[in-house]
């Protein structure tokens, strides 16, 4: 996204960051928040007496599009073609055996489900899908657009007839005042800016929770 990028970065509510990490580049993947990520999997040192647990080096799993390390841990986004695995290793003390950890929230079987995907990358089988939901959707992504496109002209002091033109809608500068107030092109362009409005002052966090 590009638009309002002041508020984007933050949360409004509780003054907290969305982002673990921010890429340096916009073409590298951004490292969301584990607990607003369900699609994350959590690791930690294994507790004591399971000889079993496994370390893991994240380097030996596969290409790593994203590898950001801090007080809180390491942070790895790992290439696959059936879809990226996003890992966060509490503990990243090489040869460290560690365990999963599933928080039980309402986002427990998506949880769980990139769990199993990420438990048989391990093995080397087939990882399958991502969980329904993530990412977004090409028509998602094509409607944002729309409406971030549509919140920039409105903050720029066009008016929903302009920006209405703007996208296509030409018979919106033949209409009258009459017909423009129940034309389906105001309809069409009053969502848009109505729903970017919400995205920017806070609902753009629910882009993060799989449906």
């Amino acid at each position: 996204m590009t638009l309002r990028r002041t508020n984007e970065w933050r949360l409004p509510a509780d003054g907290g960051c969305l982002f673990a990490y921010m890429p340096d580049e916009l073409s590298e993947p951004v490292i969301w928040r584990p607990e607003l990520t369900a699609v994350t999997v959590i690791l930690d040192a294994a507790p004591e007496g399971y000889a079993g647990a496994k370390a893991i080096d994240p380097l030996a799993l596969g290409a790593l599009l994203a590898d950001r390390t801090g007080i809180d841990g390491r942070h790895v986004v790992v290439a696959d073609p059936a879809g990226e695995h996003r890992l966060w290793l509490r503990d990243p003390t090489p040869g460290r055996p560690l365990a999963a950890i599933v928080p039980l929230d309402r986002d427990f079987g998506t949880r769980v489900a990139s769990l199993l995907r990420f438990h048989r990358l391990m093995f080397g089988k087939r990882t399958g899908p991502l969980p329904r939901g993530w990412p977004l959707t090409a028509y998602r992504r094509a409607r944002l657009d729309a409406m971030l496109r549509a919140l920039d002209m409105r903050l720029a002091g066009a008016t929903y007839r302009e920006i209405a033109v703007a996208f296509g809608r030409d018979e919106a500068a033949r209409l009258s005042a009459t017909e423009w107030k129940s034309s389906a092109a105001r309809s069409f362009v009053y969502r848009l800016v109505r729903d970017a409005t919400a995205m920017m002052n806070g609902d753009y966090r629910k882009l993060l929770r799989i449906r």
